[in-house]
């Protein structure tokens, strides 16, 4: 992907900073014109339904909301009673970004962290977590997991890691909830069909996130055990959260689902992520940390590199995690020659 008709965007922070696919906009434009029924009865909703039903090969029931941080914690709170036990690891978007928000709208259940690397849970600590005073009514109970696809350190899991988060969630007769604020990044990089990443491999309910690849505001609640909808669409209500023009969010949700938009998206923001990493790995006292696997890229950089591509312009996260540890991160938007003039900068201090 190139795009010559403008400067280099210095931007990689966040995918959060990109704006919408014109898609996304045309489809936000044409919904607004005549009528449609309230509160999710319009044909843009009903087509958004259609669709993540093909797509993920099966019955789903869908419901939308403009956040992510409202799609995870509404959905958990369908998925355990406020003594209930949620478990994650502890980088998770909802042990760190979230301001409380699970536990707020489960009132009250709490979040237990579960170590494993590259930010993964590890399947024998959390069966492990999930199976201490069970019963004991002095202890809050296992009631369910989360796992965030991709994660916050840009891993992802692998199907044969999800299946084994799922047997221990099975074992200890918890469910499984997936944040899946980049799970289409997730998606392209393991090659494998929506269906066996989350339902096919057990998981319960999955968060599928848009607004980090593409979409105005909006998300998706997609729930694979249809027993928790019910409970969810008086929550979402209660919530503030069932928006009375739901066209307008369904309709982004609609263009982001169609002719793959959402996959094209991923695997732009992914390929120039790889261009990215491929590239800083050439550089002298460069440190690639983990093996980035979507749009993600951790790595350790001489702290003269970090200001001078500071001093240029660049942003980037660079002061969270010790010194010199630095993180980028690539959207759809992201072109290779954003990418290549980040590396040509880092390459002049490099020499």
């Amino acid at each position: 992907m190139t795009s010559s008709d403008r400067a280099p965007a210095l931007g990689f922070t966040s995918d959060n900073i990109a704006g919408a696919s014109p898609e996304v906009i045309e489809a936000l434009v044409a919904a607004s014109v005549g009528q449609a029924d309230p509160y999710g009865a319009d044909p843009y909703t009903a087509s958004v339904e259609r669709r993540l039903s093909d797509i993920f090969e099966r019955e789903v029931d869908v419901l939308l909301v403009p956040t992510g941080t409202a799609a995870n914690a509404l959905c958990l709170s369908a998925m355990t009673p406020p003594w209930g036990n949620i478990y994650c690891h502890a980088s998770s978007h909802i042990n760190n970004d979230e301001c409380g928000a699970p536990a707020f709208y489960t009132n009250g259940a709490k979040l237990v962290t579960v170590d494993g690397s590259a930010a993964k849970m590890d399947p024998a600590k959390l069966l492990e977590a999930a199976r201490s005073k069970v019963g004991d009514v002095h202890s809050t109970q296992p009631a369910c997991a989360s796992i965030t696809q991709a994660t916050e350190e840009g891993s992802v899991y692998t199907l044969a890691e999800i299946e084994a988060i799922s047997d221990a969630c099975k074992a200890a007769n918890i469910r499984l909830h997936m944040d899946g604020s980049r799970f289409a990044n997730a998606l392209v990089s393991q090659d494998c069909t929506p269906a066996e990443m989350t339902w096919k491999a057990g998981v319960h309910a999955l968060s599928l996130g848009a607004t980090k690849n593409g979409v105005l505001a909006a998300e998706a609640i997609v729930l694979f055990d249809r027993t928790l909808a019910t409970e969810l669409a008086f929550r979402r209500k209660r919530a503030g959260h069932l928006f009375s023009k739901m066209r307008f969010l369904a309709a982004q949700i609609d263009a982001y689902l169609s002719n793959d938009l959402w996959l094209r998206n991923a695997r732009q923001a992914n390929a120039a992520a790889s261009r990215l990493t491929q590239g800083l790995a050439e550089l002298d006292g460069v440190e690639i940390m983990g093996a980035p696997t979507a749009n993600i890229v951790f790595c350790r950089l001489p702290e003269p590199m970090i200001k001078a591509l500071l001093d240029a312009g660049f942003r980037f996260y660079h002061d969270r995690w010790g010194a010199g540890v630095v993180r980028f991160v690539t959207a759809f938007s992201t072109t290779f020659e954003d990418v290549d003039h980040l590396l040509k900068r880092a390459r002049a201090v490099s020499q």
